[in-house]
């Protein structure tokens, strides 16, 4: 059986660098340019935008705007602690469970959790 840390490291993750990877791209940032602000490689944005990486999870309400919000400091060049950002949207995520704010449709409610 998988941890709830082990789907986090494995979908949640990967899937909140995608959304930011889209926000970024939809701003009109390039994917070499995305890649640079999130700190990865320019592959792992061009796997994200076409679905191949990171595409298990929608977001949804108040993660998907801070998301929005995190891609719109990146592109205006603010200093963002992005590994504290990110951590922050991942706790948003497991805390906001009663309001559906991801959909999993192969994981229960506890295990969206952490719990």
């Amino acid at each position: 059986m998988e941890s709830p840390c082990q789907k986090i490291v494995w979908d949640v993750l990967p899937a909140i660098r995608a959304a930011i990877a889209v926000e970024l791209v939809k701003c009109g940032v390039s994917q070499v340019e995305a890649a640079r602000m999130l700190e990865i490689a320019p592959s792992a944005v061009s796997q994200y935008l076409s679905g191949k990486r990171g595409y298990r999870i929608e977001f949804e309400n108040e993660v998907k705007k801070s998301i929005e919000i995190l891609a719109q400091e990146l592109r205006d060049g603010k200093k963002i602690n992005l590994v504290k950002r990110t951590c922050d949207i991942c706790h948003q995520l497991r805390e906001d469970e009663e309001d559906q704010c991801w959909n999993v449709s192969d994981y229960s409610p506890s295990e969206r959790c952490g719990s």
